[in-house]
């Protein structure tokens, strides 16, 4: 079994990128062009086969493709992005995923950003924020529930995404921020709190058994790596800038 990462260009309007929790402030495209190469190259390291979707130069996010899918072993769901701004992402995305896997997709009046949907094993956590409502959270366990898959709500509060407040290191373990989701929302996971000091810090890209993460956080880094996981870092600082992490840069699956 091999894993496939699609992944698309940053666009050079990012910096009209939409922004909700954090501040504007200028961006380098040049540089987030740069971090964007690195980042494909670690997934290439990890064992991926990367592949760009359609360049969108008129989204300022495509870049954050995570958000316009839902990509499970069975099927893939296509999101419908709880910004209106962003909806003209998902059919180029669709049209990539078409060969790979059956499509559904959320219909209106729901909304779903594919950043606040956390798999691990069978469970699918999704965060109830301004991206994703009650709606399209019902929508997408519908759709997964043949399947076998439990969709589990999961209150959000001080951040975008659930992917900003939470994601997993394996499918019993998870990486979150206390301040921003309750650790007992996941369980029987076991969950573990970052750094203090570093509250973006939990957002981890899972590659098989690897980890992707931003080198930006080098306390909550140490304490996965005491933990017993194999982690690889790239920089991401200038894409944090428009309120992505290193999740929102790909969709990942098995082929």
């Amino acid at each position: 079994m091999s894993w496939m990462a699609f992944t698309r260009a940053v666009s050079p309007s990012l910096a009209a990128c939409e922004l909700t929790h954090v501040a504007r402030t200028p961006i380098q495209v040049d540089r987030a062009v740069a971090q964007h190469a690195r980042y494909e190259d670690a997934l290439r390291r990890l064992g991926c086969a990367v592949q760009r979707v359609a360049h969108a130069p008129e989204h300022p996010d495509a870049v954050f493709i995570e958000d316009t899918a839902v990509v499970l072993d069975e099927m893939a769901v296509i999101t419908r992005p709880g910004a209106e701004s962003r909806r003209g992402e998902t059919p180029a995305v669709a049209l990539a995923l078409e060969p790979h896997r059956e499509l559904r997709a959320i219909a209106a009046p729901g909304t779903l950003d594919g950043g606040d949907v956390l798999v691990a094993g069978r469970r699918i956590f999704v965060g109830r924020t301004a991206r994703s409502n009650d709606d399209g959270i019902a929508q997408l366990a519908a759709l997964t529930a043949p399947f076998g898959y439990e969709v589990i709500p999961v209150e959000v509060r001080g951040c975008l995404h659930l992917k900003t407040a939470a994601t997993a290191l394996d499918d019993g373990a998870v990486l979150h921020n206390p301040m921003w989701v309750e650790p007992a929302a996941f369980a029987p996971l076991t969950a573990h709190a970052v750094h203090p000091d570093e509250p973006m810090g939990a957002n981890v890209v899972r590659v098989g058994e690897r980890l992707l993460y931003a080198e930006a956080y080098p306390r909550t880094l140490a304490a996965m790596r005491a933990l017993g996981y194999d982690v690889v870092t790239v920089p991401a600082d200038e894409l944090a800038k428009a309120e992505g992490a290193v999740t929102c840069c790909s969709l990942i699956f098995r082929e």
